[in-house]
């Protein structure tokens, strides 16, 4: 169940990373309230994971959801740049997830 957590943790990171490029503080509070909204629930499911899963490990494998996931987001919706090098770097990152999720207890 831990893993469902973390899983879950992870997308809400993805959320949040990418409500942040509609904040501009001005006086439109919908972006913001996501923001803390996402933050929070993100924050919420990483505690809870981390009941079953080691903390180190919990939030490594957060971290890399979030930031493998906020590059896709950001290639695939938002038409951001892409290179060969950074196609290498990124698969890097998402096999070690995936590697810490394997050999974890």
């Amino acid at each position: 169940m831990g893993w469902l957590f973390l899983t879950l943790a992870g997308l809400a990171e993805i959320a949040m990373t990418t409500v942040m490029r509609y904040i501009d503080w001005s006086l439109k509070p919908g972006p913001i309230i996501a923001f803390l909204v996402l933050t929070n629930l993100s924050f919420a499911f990483l505690v809870v994971a981390a009941q079953t899963i080691p903390l180190g490990m919990a939030y490594a494998v957060w971290t890399g959801i979030g930031a493998a996931g906020t590059v896709l987001v950001g290639i695939w919706y938002y038409g951001e740049s892409f290179t060969s090098l950074q196609l290498v770097f990124l698969t890097t990152l998402i096999a070690s997830v995936i590697g810490l999720k394997l050999v974890s207890g």
